[in-house]
């Protein structure tokens, strides 16, 4: 989809760093900051709980024309104005999200391998997000794919590619050295003591 293609700089509010009363005040930050694109990171989260967190985020991103992704959960969808989903490798086809979501949606999936990657491009996917590049606390258990397939993966696969995995302020010029066009920040802009300010200084770096 086009929504994406002036998209560099992805966000996610994760409620393992973000506890659910500051979620409003983040979102806000990032958004006047200037992030492309922001997603709802909800694991273990009841999902009347990740409704209402979403339909708050919403509210907030819309208004500033900022695509809005809930991580998994097509079927809130439905009731969720959000402009998309996104999938992990376990979490279902991408055709199956689009049905159960009712309504055209942005579609994008986790890959950890350039085979991976072109699988998800081959199935519909909107967008893929490409990692970890480096170990991240935010998925201990993930092993770090590096920066050396970078160059080879953009050559390969024409939708856009969001880097994700230990990307930070003080490493994205190797990131982007390395080939990466786009890239997801996660623990980088959250732990920041001014999240704004955060955004604002990746985004004149990338």
């Amino acid at each position: 989809m086009n929504a994406l293609e002036h998209c560099f700089i992805y966000g996610i509010v994760d409620l393992g760093y973000v506890k659910p009363d500051a979620v409003t005040e983040i979102t806000k930050k990032l958004v006047r900051g200037g992030i492309d694109l922001l997603q709802l990171r909800a694991k273990g989260v009841p999902i009347d709980e990740v409704r209402r967190i979403a339909q708050v985020m919403v509210a907030i991103t819309q208004p500033a024309g900022v695509p809005f992704i809930l991580n998994d959960y097509p079927q809130l969808l439905a009731d969720v104005p959000a402009e998309g989903c996104h999938l992990g490798q376990e979490d279902g086809s991408i055709a199956d999200a689009r049905r159960v979501a009712g309504r055209p949606i942005i579609v994008g999936r986790s890959t950890h391998s350039i085979e991976q990657a072109i699988t998800a491009e081959k199935e519909g996917a909107d967008y893929i997000g490409y990692g970890p590049l480096f170990p991240t606390p935010t998925k201990p258990d993930a092993v770090a794919v590096g920066l050396s397939g970078l160059r080879k993966l953009h050559a390969q696969v024409r939708i856009p590619i969001f880097c994700i995995g230990g990307v930070k302020e003080n490493n994205l010029r190797k990131v982007t050295e390395a080939g990466a066009e786009r890239v997801c920040i996660v623990s980088d802009l959250l732990t920041a003591p001014d999240p704004y300010a955060k955004v604002r200084a990746v985004k004149a770096d990338l």
